[in-house]
């Protein structure tokens, strides 16, 4: 019998002061059984990194072929793929074909590496954007999963902070490309 996804609840109020973006939303997450809570929680901050009412996370690793998060347009072209991890540069560039931005969120050590290796396989996408998500402090984003969370995320000059009202997490983005 295949394990089942866990269902996480999130309500997350978002103030992202660089893009002019004040919103609650409240988002349901099902973790995949190979899923860690930091990856999970990964896709809730470039959730809040990127919020738009038409942002919807993806099937992502139940689906290879669809993202973490995406966004599309009233006609269903896809405006922002968003993936998380170290993905196969194929698909990378297939989705740089299908969409008019590409996002790629590193978040562990292996993102550096990985980029060594992916950067010249994608040096002619030009709608690709790749980051490296790092916490400092003392509070890791896994530290912040519940199963029924209300969290906030403030983004200010570049600087993120995701918090649950007793933990905050600071995050510090490094553009790869």
């Amino acid at each position: 019998m295949a394990l089942k996804a866990t269902i996480f609840k999130a309500q997350l109020q978002i103030a992202d002061m660089d893009r002019n973006y004040y919103a609650e939303h409240a988002l349901t997450l099902a973790r995949h059984p190979s899923e860690t809570d930091e990856r999970m929680m990964v896709r809730l901050l470039v959730f809040a990194l990127h919020a738009h009412e038409q942002l919807a996370l993806g099937k992502g690793l139940s689906d290879p072929d669809e993202p973490d998060l995406w966004r599309k347009d009233l006609t269903g072209q896809i405006e922002e793929w968003i993936d998380l991890g170290q993905p196969d540069e194929k698909n990378v560039i297939r989705a740089c074909g299908r969409s008019a931005q590409v996002f790629v969120y590193g978040f562990n050590r292996a993102a550096e590496p990985w980029w060594q290796l992916a950067e010249p396989k994608l040096a002619r996408a030009k709608n690709l954007s790749v980051r490296r998500i790092s916490v400092s402090g003392d509070v890791s984003l896994a530290a912040l999963a519940q199963r029924t969370m209300q969290l906030h995320c403030t983004i200010q000059d570049g600087q993120v902070w995701l918090g649950d009202g007793e933990r905050t997490a600071a995050i510090e983005l490094l553009t790869l490309r």
